[in-house]
């Protein structure tokens, strides 16, 4: 069986080499979806965030991610905060799901985590890959995908880390400089087929 931990930042591409892995019979788990569960259901958490940077919640009661987003994304220290808030939450769900899969005879789990390499679950991965993409591009992919306005996409995009950083800390980096999301999916493919082949 192999935990293979997937980063890189926003908008490069990672959804697309997640759904490779499950084409091929593995197992997902997206952080950022289990952080924004825990958000809608764990009261703790809501308060902590609350407690940390102030009135989060919009009118039906729950945390405005919009809202969190405009304060940290501007704030290195303050993103840094969250991620620590929020792994205490986070963690411990990640390593149910891995669990669980590893009781179904599951030979691949990929975690996909933005901030992968600063968190505890990199300690769970037998090899992590960065999936990049150039700035402009993942802005493009990122207010087509969310309806945000450019300047808020690049907020976001600058926030994290440069590519660098994920070149230094990653035993792969796969570059989603393709032409269609297709040419991608094929590029991922040809690159999960050994790791796969390995696990079983």
């Amino acid at each position: 069986m192999t935990i293979l931990g997937i980063t890189g930042p926003t908008g490069a591409g990672k959804t697309t080499l997640l759904q490779e892995v499950e084409k091929l019979g593995g197992a997902v788990i997206d952080c950022d979806a289990v952080y924004h569960e825990l958000l809608k259901s764990d009261l703790t958490l809501q308060n902590r965030l609350e407690q940390e940077f102030g009135p989060l919640r919009d009118e039906t009661g729950t945390i405005d991610r919009k809202k969190l987003g405009a304060v940290v994304f501007r704030d290195s220290e303050k993103l840094n905060t969250l991620n620590a808030i929020a792994w205490k939450t986070v963690v411990p769900q990640t390593c149910e799901r891995i669990e669980a899969y590893q009781k179904q005879g599951i030979g691949l789990i990929a975690v996909d985590a933005i901030a992968l390499l600063e968190c505890p679950i990199k300690e769970l991965c037998q090899l992590t890959v960065a999936v990049l993409a150039p700035p402009e591009v993942r802005v493009r992919r990122i207010m087509a995908r969310e309806g945000i306005s450019e300047e808020y996409a690049w907020s976001r995009v600058k926030a994290q880390k440069m590519d660098a950083y994920y070149i230094q800390n990653c035993d792969y980096v796969l570059v989603n400089d393709c032409a269609s999301a297709e040419e991608f999916a094929q590029k991922a493919q040809e690159f999960l087929e050994p790791i796969y082949t390995k696990s079983l």
